[in-house]
């Protein structure tokens, strides 16, 4: 049929199939739940943490290989969005704006399942939540074969669903199982490498196999690469409070010999705990707005970008090459952001990054005349580029090691959350026409840019080598 399945119509197998998938799914998600948990509250785990001196293992490297896999397949899914939209378009013969529902669904998805993800990461534990998002993950790969856009929408927003919750989940369990001294450049390298790797990957795809099979095949393609990160998922160790909790004292040892968990005394809490409690509310806040900030950058003028230059007078090689670059800039800016996370600030990294953003954005006011001249446009959108794959590489990693471990999964949900919520919004402003120039998008961010940064440098701390029992501690 052309890899064509619009108009077929569901014969008795197909529905069969559908309904093995309705109920497979709760008996998959029941089978992963823990059988047996604690009541005794969430304090069981938070003296095991390994010692600082504690080398990286042959252990630590297999977690951070299947980690890494698993963002970057997780990525993968929302970043072919923009490759199947012209195909979906032409095989259903809807218009611009009824396709346009499809992001926004998607992306309202990954918004409530940072939320929903982080909560459940916190009660049943880091290691089930994320074999719940990869079984959600699996499932929806049946997208690629629904005969209506309608069905579509509902698949693609369950997708969203379970690549919100990825994320956040993954920083929250690194957090917890890495030595301090290597903690803060594995993380922001992980998920840096993770979001920059699901990027290119979702490009390969498109370019090697839509050609052959159609805008289906990159739906499909979810199947098999999340069935390898299920049998991969032996090598993701739990939480070892989660362990202590529900009594599984065989597995905290077995831990102790790859990792190097120890069981630790409490730090004591400092005079000033209740100022630093009111603090911690002021960094929620200023994290959330740099969150909100950013993604209102990346999925607003970013998106809108190669559409303002062509309008500049620039040819469409030059908008969609200044933009290619960014996938080359990506990476080097990720490793930049890891090493001086890890060696000079956590809090000024971050800072740095948003300051450099705010560059870029001042850099898009510069009289129109003046940004006709090439090297200068090139200069402010590699000022944004750097800036926001700076910020977003150490938000969250950031976000992972400020917050207490009982409700560490649920803040960084909540503001991976914010960092998708732009998005959201983004895409509501374009189904109604709304779309602005570079220079309307720039001025109206800059106030909440400049005002996360000042946020951050008033209310943010600083973590670099620091162990998450003294962090907790405050």
């Amino acid at each position: 049929m052309g890899n064509h399945l619009y108009g077929m119509p569901m014969d008795a197998g197909m529905w069969l199939g559908m309904a093995a998938i309705v109920a497979g799914i709760p008996l998959a998600v029941f089978g992963a739940l823990p059988k047996h948990r604690s009541l005794h509250g969430d304090h069981a785990g938070t003296n095991y943490e390994a010692p600082d001196s504690t080398p990286l293992t042959r252990w630590h490297a297999g977690v951070l290989l299947v980690l890494t896999l698993g963002l970057v397949i997780d990525v993968m899914k929302p970043a072919t969005l923009g490759f199947v939209l012209p195909g979906m378009r032409a095989e259903y013969q809807i218009s611009k704006a009824t396709v346009a529902w499809f992001p926004f669904t998607a992306l309202v998805g990954t918004t409530v399942g940072s939320f929903v993800w982080g909560w459940l990461a916190d009660i049943f534990g880091r290691r089930v939540s994320i074999l719940l998002s990869t079984i959600l993950f699996v499932s929806t790969s049946i997208c690629g074969a629904m005969p209506l856009f309608q069905l579509n929408l509902l698949m693609c927003f369950l997708m969203g669903c379970s690549a919100g919750g990825m994320l956040p989940v993954v920083y929250t369990l690194l957090a917890e199982i890495m030595p301090p001294k290597h903690r803060s450049w594995v993380l922001v390298l992980v998920g840096g490498t993770g979001l920059v790797g699901g990027y290119l990957a979702a490009s390969g795809a498109a370019h090697t196999f839509e050609p052959l099979f159609g805008w289906r095949v990159l739906w499909l393609q979810g199947f098999p690469t999340g069935i390898v990160l299920l049998l991969l998922a032996r090598l993701i160790p739990e939480s070892p409070r989660f362990l202590a909790e529900q009594g599984r004292t065989a597995e905290i040892a077995d831990m102790q010999r790859k990792y190097g968990i120890v069981p630790r005394p409490r730090v004591a809490a400092p005079e000033d705990a209740a100022v630093a409690t009111q603090r911690h509310g002021k960094l929620t806040l200023a994290l959330v707005v740099t969150a909100l900030s950013w993604s209102f950058i990346n999925f607003g003028l970013l998106l809108w970008l190669p559409t303002d230059l062509q309008a500049r007078g620039f040819s469409s090689t030059l908008a969609s090459g200044i933009l290619a670059s960014s996938a080359l800039i990506a990476l080097p800016t990720i490793m930049i952001a890891a090493w001086t996370y890890s060696r000079i600030s956590s809090k000024w990294t971050l800072i740095g990054s948003i300051v450099l953003t705010l560059a870029g954005l001042l850099g898009a006011l510069i009289p129109a005349e003046l940004l006709r001249w090439e090297p200068l446009i090139i200069a402010v959108v590699a000022m944004l580029i750097v800036g926001t794959n700076g910020m977003i590489a150490v938000l969250l990693p950031y976000s992972a090691e400020n917050y207490p471990l009982g409700i560490r999964g649920r803040a960084t949900g909540l503001i991976a959350g914010a960092s998708k919520f732009g998005g959201v919004a983004v895409q509501g402003f374009a189904l109604a026409g709304l779309i602005p120039t570079l220079g309307g998008a720039a001025l109206a961010l800059l106030a909440p840019m400049g005002l996360s940064a000042g946020l951050v440098a008033w209310a943010g701390r600083e973590t670099r080598g620091r162990s998450l029992r003294e962090l907790e501690a405050e």
